[in-house]
């Protein structure tokens, strides 16, 4: 038997199994996707959704690739997507150059399309949107056989639609508040140059809870001090509330983090020798128009352990005292790096309770955490994979934090 069809059953297989064992649409949707990409050697796809309350407009529904795509659309007929939506017709762009579709180099800014592969999908009884391959990875280009293995392999995703339930409605972002473009970020110890941050690419929404999930050392961390001000890229460019940090004297950041930026830390880093209401009133002296001490207590529900020391509270406590100094300066913008790390599953679930009261009344939210679980309550969620952006998951069913377990 011929190879290339023993390959393509085997990859049709694969794909049909990872579907099989979703629990939702959501999850069949994305766990196809990932098995196609990786079957046909993609470097980057995305699967399109069309929007039966915005007329049919074709939102980005789940997508692997170093780029950002929240905020694109495409309405129907527009570019590769909206007509392939249209025409429910393939199109295949063997070799792919900006004119055969000036739309598509404008989504996946950043890359260099080299091939392009767009299949439309649809349940029994609607055309539902597409599912667009980007580049063979390793820079060549897709074969026609290549291309027909994709176009099965979607249709074989799109057979899922019919026994879940309907896609969830469409997670709509608030206004643009921070902008992330090509940001590198590089350390230099004698003449090794470590490569941190190979090109981020990111807009973070105005009251949305982004997850930042990936392997230690992938870059999390990394990118989250320098949106936080703590950090300069070595290049690229990084704008909040309207305003470029990215060469930004300290002076300068040290402002921007004072009026814009709370932090939540693994560690508590509360004063060992300050009560609660003193480690809070220390902040209050730092910043113009703070919260009361009780205030921020009431928030976090611990206004009973208002005198008490650090050493007199639990962890799951100190944390919550530790948010609610990050409540303080009323910032605009919450980062927090591994917050529940360090605490049992019980506390833990305490803690992301307040936070997800916070959240609720409009605060944004930036979290670097190794637990995907976490995952489930996120507006977002950005995989990081050696540097760059690899995958991300707009969550359309979220949770609250006393479903999660672990």
């Amino acid at each position: 038997m011929d190879t290339s069809i023993v390959s393509a059953y085997r990859a049709l297989n694969a794909a049909q199994e990872a579907i099989s064992r979703a629990d939702t649409l959501d999850e069949a949707l994305q766990e196809g996707l990932k098995v196609i990409l990786a079957n046909c050697k993609a470097e980057s796809g995305a699967i399109w959704y069309a929007d039966k309350n915005d007329e049919n407009c074709l939102h980005p529904y789940f997508w692997i690739a170093p780029s950002d795509l929240t905020s694109c659309k495409h309405m129907p007929g527009e570019g590769a997507v909206g007509r392939v939506f249209e025409t429910q017709q393939a199109e295949r762009y063997l070799t792919f150059t900006p004119a055969n579709d000036p739309m598509t180099v404008t989504d996946f800014a950043g890359m260099e399309i080299t091939s392009m592969i767009c299949v439309p999908f649809s349940s029994t009884n609607d055309n539902l949107g597409c599912i667009q391959f980007i580049n063979k990875e390793g820079g060549g280009f897709f074969s026609a056989e290549e291309a027909d293995v994709c176009e099965m392999m979607a249709m074989l995703a799109a057979m899922a639609l019919d026994d879940n339930k309907a896609i969830q409605p469409a997670w709509t972002p608030g206004k643009t508040i921070m902008r992330v473009r090509d940001v590198t970020r590089e350390f230099t110890n004698g003449d090794v140059v470590t490569k941190v941050l190979k090109g981020v690419n990111l807009d973070v929404y105005e009251g949305e809870f982004l997850v930042l999930l990936g392997e230690s050392g992938c870059g999390k961390s990394t990118l989250l001090n320098i949106i936080g001000g703590m950090d300069h890229p070595t290049s690229g460019s990084f704008e909040c509330f309207g305003e470029e940090f990215a060469n930004a004297s300290q002076e300068r950041l040290t402002d921007y983090r004072r009026d814009n930026i709370g932090f939540i830390f693994q560690s508590y880093n509360l004063m060992p020798n300050l009560n609660a209401a003193q480690n809070l009133e220390l902040i209050a002296s730092l910043v113009p128009n703070p919260m009361t001490a009780d205030e921020a207590l009431s928030i976090v529900n611990l206004s009973e352990r208002k005198h008490n020391y650090p050493s007199q509270m639990s962890g799951g406590q100190q944390q919550r005292v530790s948010i609610a100094r990050a409540l303080m300066k009323r910032p605009g913008i919450i980062l927090a790096d591994e917050p529940t790390a360090a605490l049992d599953y019980t506390t833990s679930i305490e803690v992301l309770e307040v936070m997800e009261k916070i959240i609720a009344e409009g605060t944004t939210m930036i979290m670097v955490t190794h637990n995907e679980e976490i995952c489930r309550m996120a507006d977002r969620v950005v995989r990081m994979r050696g540097g760059r952006m690899h995958e991300v998951t707009i969550n359309r069913r979220k949770a609250h934090a006393t479903d999660l377990v672990w």
